[in-house]
């Protein structure tokens, strides 16, 4: 995810959602986001073919 910058996210959030960041905490919050989208573009980045459909309903 080269186009996001978790800094910027967590510092606009913040102001967003008027959630207050100690200055101690905040590299670590920035440093937890930018493994979250790490994370999620192992989910989001692999190709999807048209043929496949979504389950309607989980059945274990």
């Amino acid at each position: 995810m080269p186009d996001f910058d978790a800094e910027a996210h967590v510092v606009h959030m913040a102001a967003a959602m008027a959630l207050p960041i100690a200055p101690e905490w905040q590299s670590g919050v920035v440093a937890h986001m930018a493994a979250t989208a790490r994370a999620a573009a192992l989910l989001l980045d692999p190709p999807v073919g048209d043929h496949v459909e979504p389950a309607p309903v989980f059945e274990p």
